[in-house]
Formats: C-alpha cells, sequence, structure tokens
C-alpha cells in the first residue's frame, strides 16, 4: 500500500459514511406516524422502508463489481453524492408517492456506501487487523439499528421531520472529504466492463418478487392473476440473470467465488441472519407494548439490550478469530442466535421486558459473532480484484433477508390476526390492534375488548417468532457446513 494513506482517519470516515447510510434505514420509524399523518397516504407506509431497501439491495453488486474496476474511491464518491441528493429531495417531498420516488434515489446512492466502506477496510488492513477493525464496522450496524428510531424521535418532536433526511448531508460531505484527502490507492489497471444487462435484469427479477411480498394481500390477492403473473416475471428474470451471469465477461455475480464453500455458507447464513434481525426489530416493540403495556421507551430499551451485545461481541469475535477460526466463532453465534430466538418463543405477558432484553441481548451476541467472522473470512478467502465483488455479494444476502424477512412477517402476522379473530367469532380487522400499542388507545377500549386483542395479538405474533427461531435453527445447521480451520489471507496484489 502506499504509506500517504492514514488509517485512522479513513477508519472514522468509513465508519461515519456507515452510520449514516445504515441509520437511514431505521431512522424514518418514529418519524413515520407523523409523515403519514402530514403527507396522507397510509396505505404506501411499508413502501416507504421498502423503497429503500430495494434500492440499496440490488445495487449493492453493481457497485461491488465497479469498485473492483474502476478502483474505491470514485465508486464512493458517486455513491454517497447520489443518496445526499435523495436526502435533500427527501426533505422536500409533499406526497407520499413524492417521497417513496426520493427514498428510491437515496437507496440508489446507499447501495455503494456499505459494501465499498467494508472493502476500503479490507484493503487497508492485514487479516490479523481486520478482524479486529471489522469489529468496529459490525458494531456500526448494531448502534445505528437502535439508535436510528430514537434520534428520529428526538428530531420529529423538537425539530421537524425533514431534518431526519436532512441531517445526512454535513456528515456525508465530511466522510467524502476525510476520503478525497486521506485515502491513497493502487491505480486501477483493468479494462473495465460492466455487466448492464443482468443488472437489469436483477433489478426486474427483485423487483417484481418485492411488490408481490410487500403488496400482496392487500394491493391484490397473492394468488389472484396479476399476483401469479409477478411470481412467474419474477422467476424467468432470475433465471434469465443466472443465464447472463454464466455468458457475462465480467459477471455482476461470479459464481466462481460461490463455489468456495467458506463463502457459500457464510452468503446463505448471512441470508438467514437478516432475516431474523427484521423480525426481530420489528416485532419485538410491537409485543413489549402492545402485550406487555409498557410505554414505548421500554420497548425501545428492549432493543437497545442487542445494540449491547452486538458490538461486544463483535470486537470480541476479532480476538477469537485469530485463536480459533471462523467456524468455532460462528458456531458459537448460532448457538446464541437459537437461544434468544427459543426465548422469544417462550415470552409471556407475565415475564415482562427484562426476559425480553435478554433474549434481545443474546440475538445480538449472535449478529456480532457471525457477521463479524463472515466478512473477514470472506476478505480474506479472496484476492483483492475480487474483493468488492465477495463483500458485496456477502452485503447483498444480508439485505435480501432483510426486505424478505420484513415482508413474511407481516403476513405471517396479518394472516395469524385474521384466522385467530374469525376462529373466535370477534368482529375486528387487523387495524384494531393500533388501539393496543398507546396507553391512550388502551384506555378508549373495554377491558373485555382489550383481553381478546391482547390474546390474538399474544398467539399470533407468537407464530412470528416461531418462525424467527426456526431461521436460527436453520442458520446454526448452515453453520455446521462451514469448514474448520484458522483465518488465511489471499495474497493481496
Amino acid at each position: 500500500m502506499p504509506k500517504e494513506t492514514n488509517r485512522p482517519f479513513v477508519l472514522a470516515a468509513v465508519m461515519l459514511a456507515m452510520f449514516v447510510g445504515a441509520v437511514e434505514a431505521t431512522i424514518v420509524t418514529t418519524a413515520m406516524p407523523t409523515i403519514a399523518s402530514e403527507l396522507g397516504g397510509f396505505s404506501r407506509y411499508s413502501w416507504i422502508f421498502s423503497s429503500y431497501l430495494l434500492m440499496s439491495t440490488v445495487t449493492v453488486l453493481i457497485y461491488g463489481k465497479l469498485a473492483d474496476l474502476f478502483g474505491r474511491k470514485p465508486i464512493f464518491f458517486m455513491g454517497v453524492t447520489i443518496f445526499l441528493i435523495g436526502s435533500i429531495l427527501c426533505g422536500f417531498a409533499v406526497s407520499m408517492e413524492q417521497l417513496i420516488v426520493y427514498r428510491l434515489i437515496q437507496g440508489l446512492g446507499a447501495g455503494a456506501v456499505m459494501p465499498i466502506a467494508t472493502t476500503i477496510i479490507g484493503d487497508i488492513y492485514s487479516t490479523e487487523e481486520r478482524a479486529k477493525i471489522q469489529g468496529y464496522l459490525s458494531s456500526v450496524w448494531g448502534v445505528s439499528a437502535v439508535s436510528g428510531p430514537v434520534i428520529g424521535g428526538l428530531i420529529v418532536q423538537y425539530v421537524s421531520w425533514q431534518y431526519i433526511f436532512w441531517v445526512n448531508v454535513p456528515l456525508g460531505l465530511l466522510s467524502m472529504g476525510v476520503i478525497y484527502f486521506f485515502l491513497h490507492e493502487p491505480k486501477e489497471t483493468q479494462k473495465a466492463s460492466v455487466d448492464y444487462k443482468g443488472a437489469f435484469l436483477l433489478t426486474s427479477a427483485l423487483s417484481t418478487l418485492l411488490i408481490w411480498l410487500v403488496e400482496g394481500g392487500q394491493g391484490f390477492g397473492r394468488f389472484s392473476t396479476f399476483g401469479i403473473a409477478l411470481i412467474i416475471l419474477s422467476g424467468i428474470s432470475f433465471w434469465l440473470f443466472f443465464r447472463q451471469e454464466k455468458l457475462a465477461k465480467d459477471p455482476l455475480i461470479s459464481f466462481s467465488i460461490w463455489k468456495n464453500p467458506v463463502i457459500l455458507y457464510a452468503n446463505l447464513v448471512s441470508l438467514t441472519t437478516g432475516v431474523i434481525l427484521i423480525g426481530v426489530s420489528s416485532y419485538l416493540p410491537t409485543y413489549v407494548s402492545g402485550v406487555m403495556e409498557q410505554p414505548a421507551i421500554i420497548a425501545g430499551f428492549t432493543l437497545t439490550a442487542m445494540s449491547i451485545g452486538w458490538p461486544l461481541a463483535s470486537s470480541l469475535a476479532g480476538h477469537l478469530l485469530i485463536r480459533f477460526g471462523p467456524f468455532l466463532v460462528s458456531f458459537a453465534g448460532g448457538v446464541s442466535l437459537v437461544i434468544g430466538t427459543t426465548m422469544f418463543v417462550f415470552m409471556t405477558s407475565t415475564l415482562g421486558p427484562v426476559w425480553a432484553g435478554f433474549s434481545s441481548f443474546f440475538i445480538g451476541v449472535g449478529m456480532g459473532l457471525t457477521n463479524t467472522s463472515f466478512i473477514v473470512t470472506i476478505q480474506g478467502a479472496v484476492p483483492r480484484v475480487q474483493r468488492g465483488s465477495a463483500t458485496a455479494a456477502n452485503m447483498f444476502m444480508k439485505n435480501f433477508g432483510n426486505t424478505v424477512g420484513a415482508s413474511v412477517f407481516g403476513a405471517i402476522l396479518n394472516g395469524a390476526l385474521i384466522t385467530y379473530f374469525t376462529k373466535e367469532k370477534l368482529p375486528y380487522t387487523i387495524d384494531h390492534v393500533n388501539t393496543l400499542l398507546t396507553k391512550d388507545g388502551r384506555s378508549m377500549i373495554t377491558s373485555q375488548e382489550l383481553v381478546s386483542l391482547q390474546s390474538g395479538l399474544d398467539s399470533s405474533l407468537h407464530w412470528v417468532y416461531i418462525t424467527i427461531a426456526l431461521f436460527a435453527v436453520i442458520s446454526l445447521l448452515l453453520i455446521l457446513r462451514i469448514p474448520r480451520g484458522k483465518v488465511t489471507d489471499h495474497v493481496n496484489h
């Protein structure tokens, strides 16, 4: 590496950029009720999250590839610039539809931030150092997941919701400035060719699948003619995408690196842990507020326990990886995920928020151990020219898990609630559950209604938790397939 790179400065800038990108997925959660009441269009609610996740998931792979071809810096700048333009526009949105379009632009840029930030770290640190540094980077995820809603709540309460988006601008510019002056990369000598056809097919495959997952059962029947047409279109696009990747000179996903069992199983586990993470962070507060009747701040604290476990386990993973290798560290993480999710299955309203907090702490520990060992191992398993693509493929799987999980758990919860109300012959709809989530809402209904709605929510959320636990068991089984051995660093040049 050229000597001029100032590693501590670059690390700080990378962590700042990652924080801004990661927090943007969650900071909106607390502000959404305010934004929805101001802009109208409650039926489009979930698209504010889905549009951002969709674009950042789809573009992760494209940016990873571009970073391998053109160098990390120019692509990082391009991504952050698009992200900041989207952020500024979001603050000026006057309707839900406009906001969704601007969130798509934001997500389009955010896709560059995560994989390239992680790849830059892979370039400037050796494997031994990377294991420790990766602990810091992983904890950015945990911290942003939990601090996002809090920061969002404070901004909405004391300033106005527009600033949730505008606060990104000075932070993003600062990060770009530091990277510009302090990161010096070797010149790239490759002839560049980007697989645009593959990118288009992948976008079409994922978009149609997501529309089916998010809108199915709301905007149209999942198995109506339109619903089935979407599934078929998605399937054909995936098939064409895989065919295109085999033919392309510079494929978007080089399936050759997936033949490496470490990469294959690490990516599959990242998909299942992505599903678990979104399930816990979306539906634990609902249980604590609705069934345990705790205020929002307590519901928030039960999730904070996860963000305490996560960075602790991440920094510990860095030290353990060098001594014991990736298999044992990720196995310990998998066991911790199973313990945490099993505690959710057995959670009752009488056990109180402390039980919920401990469960989410175990899940945080599991996330910290698995995520850190995977990124370090994957980056060590490929040469520098493939590191951007390999890192991006792992992020893609994690994001894809988040996106699919959000839709699947939403469908399970809604389905279970409707079934419960029908079976018990209760005259409620899903929207009645909203009254349980605040003290004011609960005071407006009779005690009999309260009991029947709560037992409905309780039993329905348990189906969600059982599914989350199932994904934890699958994660553990997949981890058992990871080859044993120490972390090795591939030739860096």
